[in-house]
C-alpha cells in the first residue's frame, strides 16, 4: 500500500493505492481512498492520519516541532551495580537501618550513588556530583547537592551499629555455618588535614604503602576463604595491630553464626601471647577457634635446634612441635638459594667497602687515631699525588661503616669492633649459618588437628588474597588520600569504600566462576558504553537505550544479572 499523485483536469490529487495480483497472476492496482486535491491538503489535515499510522507500528508522531536530543548518559555500569546491590539486599538493609520520619533525604539512594562512584569513577564528593551528571543512575532523586551527600554520610554513622548489623544479616547466608575460614589483615590509609579534633582518628604511624611516618588511619578487613569481605574495622593511625584482633573476633562471633572458626592472620597480628585469650573468647559461645599463624621472627632463635633436625618430604613439607602446638614448615629450595646468595652478596659488598676504608687509613701513615673533624690537609697518595679533603680516622671510618651495615640490615652478621684502637670488623659466621637454616622456609603454627600440612600452607598462602583486596581499595576504589576531618566522616568514608569492595569482590567471584577473563574494572568499563538517551519532540519525551553488543550481553550472563530493557 502506498500513496500516488494523479492529474485530472489540470489538478493533482492524492490517492491511497494498493497493489495486488489478479487470478491470472498479473499485477494490478486499485484505489483504496481519494485523499483530496493536493493543493488543498495541509499538514493539519494529514497529521492525524500520519500519526495514526505511526501509532499502529509504535513510531513517534509526525510533527513539525524540533527534535531535541540530550547528551547520552552511561547506563550499563550503574544498572549492573544497581541490580547487584538489590540482589545482595544491601538496599533493604540500609533502608531498614536508616529509617527515619524526620529525614527529608533518601539516604540509601545517596549512599548507593557514592558507592557506585567509587567503583566507576572514584572522586571526591564534589567530583561525585559531577559524575552523577554523566550517568543515568536508577532511582536517584533530583537535585542532589554536596550537603545532601554529607548528610547521608552523617546518617550512616548516626546509625552505625544498626547499619553494620543489618549488612551482616544480609551476608549470613553466604557464610558456611559449620566451618568458616576467616582471613584478617590491616592496612594503613593516608589522610590529609592539619590540626586535631576530639577523638581524632588521624594519627602519625608507620605507613605500609609508602614506608616512613605518615598521618593516617588503620583499616582492618575480615573476609572468607572465597574472598567475600564480611566486615571492616577502623582504628587510629598509631594503633598496635595485636590490640585489634580480640575485638574483631568478638564482633565476628557475634554477627555470624559460625560454629568453627579457622583464623588466618599474618605474624604481625597473631602472636603466641594472645592465642589463649582468643581461644577462651570463642569457647564462651561453645565454639571452636582454630588458628594458622606464622612464627614471629623474634622467636626464630628458639627454633634453631628444631630446624637442624627437620626432615622434609618430597613436597618440601615437615612437621614438628613448638610452644605446645603443631609446627608446619614448607621449604622452597630455589627461594632458599636466592635468599642465601643475596645475603652473601650484601656481606661481601660491605666487606669490600670496609677493606677500602682500611686501605685508605693505612695509606695515611701511622697517625690513624686523629678525629674525623681535623682540618683539611694535603696528603700524598701512593702515586705521589696530593689528595685534598679531611684526614680519615679510625673512629670516623668505624662510624661510617656502622651506618652502612645498619642501612643494609646486616647488623646481625657484621660486627664492627668499637673497642679496638684501629678500625676492624668481623663476620659472625654462626649467625650467618643460623639465618641460612630459615632461608626459603615458611614456618606456621596451628592447633587444627585435622589439617594436613599441605592444607595449612595453602590456607595461609591464601591470605595474600586479602592483600589484593587492599590493592583494589587503594587503586580501583581509591580510598586514599582522605580529606575528611571528623572521625565519623572518616568512618563513613571507610564504610562506603568497604561496600564498594563487597560489590567488586562479588563481581570477581561470579566472573571467575563462569570462566570469564574480564576483571570487574574491565567489565564496568565495557558496560559503561551502554547509554541511556533522551529526546524531546514537541511536548513529548522519548527515552531509549543504546543497542547492547554480544560481548556486553555475555557479561550480564556471567554476572548472573538481568539485561537492561
Amino acid at each position: 500500500m502506498y500513496t500516488r499523485i494523479t492529474k485530472a483536469g489540470g489538478r493533482q490529487y492524492l490517492q491511497l493505492v494498493e497493489s495486488f495480483r489478479n487470478d491470472a497472476g498479473k499485477v494490478r492496482t486499485r484505489v483504496m481512498a481519494n485523499l483530496g486535491r493536493l493543493d488543498q491538503l495541509t499538514p493539519e489535515r494529514l497529521d492525524p492520519l500520519i500519526n495514526g499510522l505511526n501509532r499502529a507500528v509504535g513510531r513517534a508522531e509526525n510533527t513539525a516541532s524540533e527534535v531535541i536530543q540530550e547528551p547520552g548518559r552511561s547506563f550499563g555500569d550503574v544498572f549492573a551495580l544497581h541490580e547487584l546491590w538489590r540482589e545482595l539486599g544491601i538496599d533493604t538493609a540500609l533502608r531498614r537501618a536508616l529509617r527515619s520520619s524526620r529525614r527529608e533525604i533518601d539516604a540509601e539512594a545517596l549512599i548507593r550513588a557514592m558507592v557506585f562512584n567509587r567503583l566507576c569513577a572514584p572522586d571526591s564528593k564534589l567530583g561525585c556530583l559531577r559524575w552523577l551528571e554523566t550517568v543515568a543512575m536508577p532511582a536517584l532523586p533530583e537535585g542532589v547537592t554536596h550537603q545532601h551527600l554529607l548528610r547521608a554520610m552523617d546518617a550512616l554513622m548516626d546509625h552505625g551499629p544498626a547499619v553494620e548489623a543489618a549488612l551482616a544479616r544480609q551476608m549470613r547466608p553466604l557464610v558456611d555455618r559449620d566451618l568458616a575460614v576467616v582471613f584478617y589483615d590491616l592496612t594503613t590509609v593516608r589522610i590529609h588535614g592539619e590540626g586535631t579534633v576530639e577523638d581524632d582518628l588521624r594519627a602519625f604511624g608507620m605507613n605500609k604503602e609508602r614506608g616512613g611516618i605518615a598521618r593516617q588511619f588503620v583499616l582492618g578487613v575480615v573476609q572468607t576463604a572465597d574472598g567475600l569481605p564480611l566486615m571492616h574495622t577502623v582504628h587510629p593511625g598509631n594503633v598496635a595491630e595485636t590490640k585489634t584482633l580480640q575485638a574483631m573476633l568478638a564482633t565476628v562471633l557475634e554477627r555470624f553464626p559460625i560454629q568453627r572458626v579457622i583464623l588466618v592472620a599474618d605474624r604481625g597480628l597473631l602472636s603466641l601471647g594472645n592465642i589463649d585469650e582468643l581461644t577462651a573468647l570463642a569457647a564462651k559461645g561453645d565454639r571452636q577457634l582454630e588458628f594458622i599463624l606464622a612464627v614471629p621472627a623474634r622467636r626464630y632463635a628458639e627454633l634453631v635446634d628444631t630446624f637442624r633436625a627437620l626432615a622434609f618430604d618430597d613436597a618440601g613439607l615437615a612437621e614438628a612441635s613448638f610452644a605446645g602446638h603443631r609446627l608446619i614448615v614448607a621449604h622452597d629450595p630455589q627461594r632458599a638459594e636466592e635468599q642465601t646468595a643475596r645475603r652473601r652478596a650484601s656481606i661481601a659488598e660491605l666487606e669490600t667497602m670496609a677493606e677500602k676504608m682500611a686501605a685508605r687509613l693505612d695509606a695515611q701513615g701511622s697517625d690513624r687515631t686523629a678525629p674525623a673533624a681535623d682540618p683539611p690537609v694535603e696528603d700524598p697518595g701512593p702515586d705521589g699525588q696530593t689528595a685534598r679533603g679531611r684526614r680519615a680516622s679510625d673512629r670516623g671510618a668505624c662510624s661510617r661503616f656502622t651506618r652502612a651495615v645498619a642501612e643494609a640490615e646486616m647488623t646481625r652478621f657484621i660486627k664492627p669492633d668499637f673497642t679496638a684502637d684501629r678500625f676492624s670488623w668481623s663476620v659472625d659466621e654462626d649467625a650467618v649459618a643460623e639465618a641460612q637454616l630459615f632461608d626459603g622456609k615458611l614456618e606456621l603454627i596451628t592447633n587444627a588437628p585435622d589439617l594436613t600440612p599441605a592444607d595449612a600452607v595453602a590456607r595461609y598462602r591464601a591470605l595474600a588474597d586479602i592483600e589484593r583486596g587492599f590493592r583494589v581499595l587503594k587503586s580501583d576504589i581509591e580510598i586514599a588520600p582522605v580529606h575528611h576531618r571528623l572521625p565519623d566522616r572518616i568512618r563513613a568514608h571507610a564504610l562506603i569504600c568497604f561496600l564498594a569492595l563487597v560489590l567488586y569482590r562479588v563481581m570477581r567471584m561470579r566472573l571467575k566462576a563462569k570462566g570469564h577473563a574480564a576483571s570487574p574494572r574491565a567489565a564496568l568499563d565495557l558496560l559503561a558504553r551502554i547509554q541511556k538517551h533522551t529526546a524531546h519532540i514537541g511536548p513529548r519525551t522519548f527515552n531509549g537505550t543504546s543497542t547492547t553488543t554480544p560481548e556486553q550481553l555475555n557479561l550480564f550472563d556471567a554476572l548472573s544479572l538481568p539485561k537492561p530493557a
